[in-house]
C-alpha cells in the first residue's frame, strides 16, 4: 500500500486526548495479545507483557492510520471478534491443509500465478486488513493495491481462473463483507 496514508490524520489534526485514548487502546489489545501468547498467566508475565505493552504504546502508538474512534461502537468490536476472527481462522486452517496436501503430492500440483481481484472498499484500515488476510492465508499473498480502482493484485498457488469477477469471488469475499460492515 502506498505510504500517503501515514499523514492522512495529521498529528496537529487530532486532539491530544484522541492520541491518548489510540495509545491506551494500544496498550490493551498489546497486553491481551501478550497475555493470550502467554497462558496460562502468571505474575511475571503480566509484568513482562506490560514492559513489552507499554513499549510498543510509545514506539508505535501514533502509528494508527485511522483515528480509533471510527471504532468506537462496540458491535463493531463484537463482529470483528465474533465473526471476523473465527472466518478467518477458518480459512486459514483449509489453506493450510490445501498447502499441506499439495507440498506432499509426489507431482506439486500447483499452477502458480498473478490474479486481480476487485474489492468495494474503500478505507486505508479496510484494505489493509483484506490484503493482510490475503497474505496470512497459506497459498496467498498481496503483491500490490491499486486503490484508485479498487483493485488487488495477489499471488496464489494454485490459480484456478483468470477471470476477475470468478477470482475476486474466491479470494476477496469471504473477508470483504466482514470488513465493509467493522471498517466502512
Amino acid at each position: 500500500m502506498r505510504l500517503k496514508y501515514l499523514n492522512q490524520f495529521p498529528r496537529c489534526a487530532r486532539s491530544r486526548s484522541t492520541d491518548v485514548k489510540n495509545k491506551i487502546i494500544l496498550f490493551f489489545v498489546a497486553f491481551i495479545v501478550w497475555i493470550l501468547l502467554n497462558w496460562p498467566p502468571d505474575w511475571q508475565h503480566a509484568i513482562t507483557g506490560a514492559v513489552v505493552a507499554v513499549l510498543i504504546m510509545l514506539l508505535i502508538g501514533n502509528m494508527f492510520t485511522t483515528p480509533v474512534e471510527i471504532m468506537h461502537h462496540p458491535m463493531r468490536y463484537m463482529y470483528f471478534i465474533f465473526y471476523y476472527v473465527p472466518v478467518f481462522l477458518w480459512e486459514v486452517f483449509k489453506a493450510n491443509v490445501d498447502v499441506a496436501y499439495r507440498v506432499g503430492h509426489p507431482s506439486l500440483p500447483i499452477k502458480p500465478g498473478i490474479v486481480k481481484v476487485k474489492t468495494s472498499l474503500k478505507s486505508p484500515t479496510a484494505l489493509t486488513f483484506l490484503a493482510n488476510s490475503i497474505t496470512l492465508t497459506p497459498g496467498t499473498m498481496t503483491v500490490d493495491i491499486d486503490e484508485e480502482k479498487g483493485v488487488l493484485y495477489v499471488h496464489w498457488i494454485n490459480v484456478t481462473t483468470q477471470d476477475e469477477t470468478e477470482a475476486t469471488r474466491q479470494v476477496v469475499e469471504r473477508f470483504e463483507k466482514i470488513l465493509e460492515k467493522i471498517f466502512e
